[in-house]
């Protein structure tokens, strides 16, 4: 039996150890899981990223792998049917929400060449690396994430407040914000 790796805190079962071991923090250059992303962190909102987890695998086959081109596309008969999908979170606002961030994605991609171009100059295209020692230090929120959420907003982006885009941030690997005793973190730094 291997000994257990220390890792942070939260994740606390299978689902969210594998996240945490293989995609957490993990600098993510795909458009497409780019746009996976921002919208499974907008329908998190008010909810536990273990939901959104569980429901992963029904946004991908409802939301068409989350090709923004065919989302920017939904009709309302599309909102119709997801509104009765049990697999993911039925939230008209949410949905509606996705559909008018494809639109958006699309927009900024054309402007910028990639989303990825877009969003990691934020960050001056390299990841920041915090070094927690706990998770009270690590924070909700950051003037980048203020600064990324304000200009989404700017271009018509739904569901992008601040606290929102810092999580976004810490998934596609923009922030390492792993604890320094997590053995993740220096392997992502």
């Amino acid at each position: 039996m291997t000994p257990e790796k220390p890792r942070c805190p939260w994740p606390t079962d299978e689902l969210y150890i594998r996240y945490h071991d293989t995609e957490w923090g993990v600098p993510a250059h795909d458009d497409r899981l780019l746009f996976e992303f921002l919208i499974l962190e907008g329908a998190q909102a008010g909810l536990s990223w273990r939901t959104v987890l569980n429901k992963r695998d029904n946004y991908r086959a409802a939301f068409d792998h989350f090709d923004p081109e065919k989302v920017s596309h939904y009709t309302e008969a599309k909102i119709a049917r997801l509104m009765m999908n049990a697999g993911i979170i039925r939230n008209e606002l949410k949905i509606r929400s996705a559909i008018q961030n494809a639109k958006s994605f699309l927009k900024v991609r054309e402007a910028f060449g990639s989303f990825d171009a877009y969003q990691w100059r934020f960050v001056d295209g390299k990841p920041i690396v915090n070094r927690h020692g706990s998770m009270k230090e690590v924070p909700a929120r950051t003037r980048i994430s203020d600064a990324m959420s304000k200009d989404l907003i700017k271009r018509g982006f739904k569901f992008v407040g601040s606290t929102i885009c810092y999580a976004h941030m810490q998934a596609v690997g923009m922030v390492n914000d792993h604890l320094v005793s997590c053995f993740r973190h220096r392997e992502l730094s």
